[in-house]
């Protein structure tokens, strides 16, 4: 539920743009992503405290350019641009932006000038270690502009109107590689916008459980896909906190499950006091997978087997007419963002269907959340850890992790090793350390030896990555000790497989899940 009091973010097709507003919430104020090409009717009706012009990867002196109207800087709200931010309110605003005789990429020693607004509490007489992506510079100051900083290769690495509040600064704050980040941030929402702490996830439970109960009729219900991931197990305990028993999480099992999994996921919504509509529909899954390879076919077939079940079940309850969603805000940037609609790498498996189909309203809690942020409302709500910090998991479940025809013996192998991988990351320590570490089974039998014998089986594949939201990613250094145990734990215990390798590939180019 959106506050009073909010920043604006305009979208120019930064990659840092999610950044920026992650940045601004974890001040505790409250941020949203619009694209640059929104009205300046939306943006009054917005009513922001202030507003941030992204970077973006275009030059503002070129045709096509992304821009926006310059009555923009008449509102009234404090402006603050970055990158190509500056540099649009410096075009537009009357100075001179040119192509640099020499780019600043990386990092860069920024010299304050002023102390004040933007840089207030720093001290003038020491450089600091900020990070620049450009490859223009501003040549002339707009008109009552002056510079507030600068580096080396930028004479205005930081500027603002001698009137009104309107700032620019040269370099990414959003980004962790700026020590001093933090800080402008801070001044330009607090001292410049004059916001307040007050976006809490304990607030942001209360407004929403208030409007959930304001939005279902009394004699209205309403169904929950449930994964046992923290996006639908913390969906569910909102809805079922607003609305208690007319809430009936459903859960599907597809027969594409980690070990022990459908065991573990309704003794936790049990223990949670979730009455969980159980369905096991595992034979219906694997039969309509028998003999397809192709990824997407997978994807495809789980996805509409899925609908097909979720909507029976749908029918039997009666009396539905909402669906629950964790979707979450990074989902709705990606539809809205000013880049446009991303080439699909790979279908994603969700429910998002079934409203269409089933003529069901949609309740979405967390749309508005970062995955930082549910995982705060969910220590809030009292989840254990192994559910707060539980890795992701996809919908497709292991069909996507066994390269090829997906069959029961082929699951059981996966299985098996995986759960291995889980455990011994558990054991470790490794496990709450990186986003993602599970095994993929590869269609590919190498030779072997055991005892005196010749074997010919299957290889697995760990995969483990860190990263922050899944759009970038890079393979883990796990120690050499780690990784000998989980080789030598698969290759005895997982009869049907002789060899083990580990997957040293970052996205991108490659991706997360190997299909």
């Amino acid at each position: 539920m959106r506050p009073e009091e909010a920043i604006l973010v305009l979208d120019f097709g930064s990659q840092t743009t999610q950044l920026i507003a992650r940045r601004i919430r974890e001040l505790k104020v409250y941020s949203e992503i619009r694209p640059c090409t929104v009205s300046l009717e939306e943006i009054r009706a917005f009513h922001p405290k202030g507003i941030i012009l992204s970077g973006g990867p275009a030059s503002v002196y070129d045709p096509e350019a992304p821009s926006i109207p310059a009555e923009l800087f008449d509102l009234g709200v404090p402006v603050l641009g970055i990158c190509y931010g500056m540099q649009l309110m410096a075009h537009l605003l009357g100075g001179r932006v040119e192509r640099s005789f020499k780019r600043e990429y990386g990092p860069a020693e920024l010299r304050v000038l002023s102390v004040e607004d933007l840089f207030t509490g720093l001290d003038p007489s020491r450089s600091y270690r900020v990070w620049m992506s450009h490859g223009d510079r501003i040549e002339v100051l707009p008109p009552d502009f002056v510079s507030l900083a600068e580096s080396e290769n930028s004479p205005y690495a930081a500027m603002r109107h001698k009137e009104k509040p309107l700032f620019g600064v040269q370099f990414h704050p959003e980004v962790a590689h700026t020590e001093i980040g933090r800080k402008v941030l801070a001044n330009f929402v607090f001292g410049i916008c004059g916001c307040q702490p007050t976006w809490t996830m304990e607030s942001f439970i209360e407004a929403t459980v208030r409007e959930i109960r304001k939005t279902v009729a009394p004699e209205e219900r309403v169904v929950c896909a449930l994964s046992g991931g923290i996006d639908s197990t913390v969906t569910a305990l909102l809805v079922h906190r607003a609305i208690g028993d007319r809430l009936v999480p459903i859960f599907v099992n597809n027969g594409l499950l980690r070990k022990g999994e459908p065991e573990e996921v309704l003794s936790l919504m049990e223990s949670l006091g979730l009455s969980v509509r159980y369905v096991d529909a595992s034979q219906r899954f694997l039969k309509r997978l028998r003999g397809v390879t192709d990824p997407e076919e997978k994807r495809r077939i789980i996805g509409h087997t899925f609908i097909e079940v979720f909507e029976e079940e749908a029918r039997r309850i009666g009396g539905v007419k909402w669906l629950a969603q964790g979707t979450l805000y990074p989902d709705v940037i990606e539809s809205v963002s000013f880049r446009g609609p991303s080439a699909t790498i790979k279908t994603h498996h969700n429910v998002g269907g079934l409203p269409e189909r089933m003529q069901l309203k949609l309740i979405e809690p967390l749309r508005e959340l970062f995955k930082d942020e549910v995982r705060e409302i969910a220590r809030e709500l009292g989840l254990p850890k192994k559910v707060v910090w539980r890795q992701p998991f996809p919908g497709p479940g292991l069909a996507i992790r066994i390269l090829g025809e997906v069959t029961e013996e082929r699951l059981r192998i996966l299985r098996e090793a995986d759960a291995i991988v889980t455990e011994e990351m558990l054991e470790s320590g490794w496990y709450y350390r990186v986003w993602q570490s599970f095994a993929v089974l590869v269609p590919v039998k190498t030779v072997g030896v055991m005892g005196d014998y010749r074997t010919y089986e299957h290889v697995v594949a760990i995969r483990c990555v860190e990263s922050q939201d899944a759009m970038t990613a890079d393979w883990v250094r796990l120690p050499y000790e780690l990784l000998a145990r989980l080789s030598n734990r698969i290759i005895n215990e997982v009869q049907g497989v002789n060899r083990v390798v580990y997957d040293i590939s970052s996205k991108p180019p490659a991706t997360i899940e190997w299909e």
